[in-house]
């Protein structure tokens, strides 16, 4: 059978530019402009169904054009909207990229507002369904409060992606406020970890994270790998080598590796590799999601 997997948080269309020389400020710089879906919830819930899972995602679908590609887009991957929501009275999220000749980001805009729209009042009419799945992932792009009750009211085990800088505090004042503060698994890239615990390196980042109540940490390097900590142990694991067409996504399928390696009965941290070889993948494609990530993990 299938694992089943909840996914919650945002769904965007994503408009990604990739320069064909190098980058000149306040200018108008030739390269190409791509459209596509994106957003870190659906990309893990894509993923997931692209590498065999069950998923059903969570979130809202504006009133505008966007909206109904974007949900028709998802339905043709394989995943169940029927947790999700088209609000007429919304602007669907976008994300704008600009990504230099080498496939690296210079810099990113992302228009979110429609998920906060997921509330606790909105998730509570859910929770059962919710709760169905061997696993739940979320984003940082529903509240703090959304964030708050899924820690509190979920049964399954809760794995959050920190999303940004600024959205990541939503998860540490999260913790700090839930009657019992526990996290499953939580997911930063190193600037997020810096930012959310002020500290100055990925090991004391950890160790504040591991006693706030997160049970496993990932932070992830970029081209220096991951760092692993939970109460027990700590692991860096390398970067696999690849050569680099789009930088978007890959932390969204490194936490989908995760989530994949623990419904294969993977132990944490070997869990790990299988995210590095997901993001991986994603850092080959020029989508934010490679729709050849079950051959390469599998």
């Amino acid at each position: 059978m299938s694992a089943r997997i909840s996914v919650i948080g945002g769904a965007n269309v994503d408009l990604s530019a990739a320069l064909t020389d190098a980058f000149i400020a306040q200018d108008s710089n030739p390269g190409h402009i791509d459209v596509g879906y994106g957003g870190v919830a659906r990309n893990i819930a894509h993923n997931l169904t692209l590498l065999g899972a069950e998923v059903q995602l969570a979130t809202i679908f504006g009133g505008d054009l966007f909206g109904g590609l974007l949900y028709d887009y998802c339905l043709q991957q394989g995943i169940d909207v029927r947790l999700s929501e088209r609000k007429s009275d919304q602007r669907t999220g976008l994300y704008l990229c600009i990504n230099n000749h080498g496939g690296e980001m210079i810099a990113a805009v992302a228009d979110t507002e429609a998920i906060r729209c997921i509330t606790p009042e909105w998730l509570a009419k859910r929770i059962g369904d919710i709760n169905q799945a061997d696993y739940i992932v979320a984003d940082t792009n529903i509240t703090e409060d959304a964030i708050r009750y899924l820690m509190e009211q979920s049964t399954a085990p809760v794995l959050i992606d920190g999303v940004s800088s600024t959205k990541a505090h939503r998860i540490v004042n999260a913790l700090r406020k839930a009657k019992l503060p526990y996290l499953h698994t939580l997911k930063l890239n190193i600037k997020e970890a810096l930012a959310v615990t002020e500290t100055t390196t990925y090991g004391e980042a950890a160790q504040q994270l591991l006693n706030l109540g997160v049970a496993h940490v990932y932070i992830t390097l970029g081209a220096e790998g991951v760092y692993c900590r939970n109460a027990a142990e700590e692991w860096l694991f390398p970067a696999l080598p690849v050569e680099i067409v789009n930088t978007t996504g890959a932390g969204d399928a490194f936490l989908a590796g995760v989530v994949f390696a623990l419904t294969k009965g993977i132990e944490f941290p070997k869990t790990a590799h299988y995210g590095l070889m997901a993001a991986r993948a994603a850092l080959m494609s020029p989508k934010a999601v490679n729709q050849n990530i079950a051959n390469i993990l599998l």
